[in-house]
């Protein structure tokens, strides 16, 4: 006798065929932070998410901070971490220490997903000139070598995609003078995802998506157009750190990405949940062209 938990995988395989069938060859851009890169387990189940979906046909790219992990070595290394409007103030000892971490974690993720059967290349933003950037200067203040993108060269993404490679970027980009600089993660995300013209870009957040009540998830909002994030901001619906993200999530999908993504990167495996069940977990942000095809919306 066939177990039914056999039959229930097999239906949930089921399930996931159309989002299979429809994604195919697609380009998913997936910023990788937070909280799900300091659990060991979490850290995992990225990466086999990641995995899967190159090897069901995606085209994935992952671009990730390490924020944490970045004050961690600061504080070890006796530099004061200081922030500036959310920006880490970084002068030339902080943005070396940001880079030599972010290359440690780079190595880390690279090294984790070629252990799971796939080819994964590590690169930074000053890579291929795939980031320029020039200083950020929030409010007229200098805050050191805090980068913000004027320019993305995706060739050497495409490149890599081509020859079947799974590209993990940091965000370190340089200036036309060959200066480096720190850019935030989710920032370098939204413009490389742009840049690819990329079907789906997803964050991986400490939260678990757009609610109308922060404190409250079950006013989580599962799937909202462009124009209808506008107005949550502009009538103050959604406040503080979440801004930013809808914000970034705005500028993707005028620029031509068809959905993006908020999700709870604390749930294992919930890039899966999302992309590849009826129900999904977290926001999903989309064009007035795309159509709600889920959670019986």
């Amino acid at each position: 006798m066939i177990k039914q938990e056999y039959i229930d995988k097999a239906s949930v395989l089921i399930e996931a065929l159309p989002y299979i069938q429809r994604f195919n060859g697609q380009i998913i851009v997936v910023k990788y932070g937070g909280s799900a890169m300091l659990d060991e387990g979490l850290r995992q189940s990225v990466i086999e998410d990641v995995v899967l979906l190159k090897l069901v046909g995606f085209k994935p790219v992952i671009v990730h901070g390490g924020g944490k992990e970045i004050s961690k070595w600061l504080t070890r290394s006796g530099v004061e971490t200081k922030f500036y409007d959310g920006l880490r103030i970084t002068d030339t000892d902080t943005l070396d220490v940001a880079e030599m971490v972010l290359g440690k974690v780079n190595n880390e993720l690279v090294s984790r997903a070629e252990s799971l059967g796939i080819k994964a290349v590590g690169i930074s933003g000053k890579d291929g000139n795939l980031l320029t950037a020039e200083k950020n200067e929030p409010g007229g203040r200098d805050i050191g070598y805090v980068g913000k993108i004027t320019d993305v060269d995706p060739k050497i993404i495409y490149d890599l995609l081509d020859n079947d490679f799974l590209p993990v970027i940091y965000p370190i980009g340089k200036g036309k003078d060959g200066q480096g600089y720190n850019i935030n993660g989710d920032h370098a995300a939204t413009a490389i995802a742009k840049a690819l013209e990329a079907n789906k870009l997803a964050y991986l957040t400490d939260i678990v998506g757009v609610c109308t009540d922060p404190r409250d998830p079950e006013t989580l909002i599962s799937e909202l157009y462009s124009d209808d994030a506008k107005k949550l901001i502009d009538e103050g619906i959604v406040k503080g750190g979440m801004i930013p993200k809808l914000e970034n999530c705005i500028e993707a999908i005028e620029a031509g990405v068809k959905r993006v993504h908020i999700l709870d990167g604390r749930i294992p495996h919930c890039l899966l949940l999302e992309i590849f069940t009826d129900k999904g977990i977290g926001t999903a942000v989309m064009n007035s062209n795309e159509k709600k095809y889920y959670r019986g919306e």
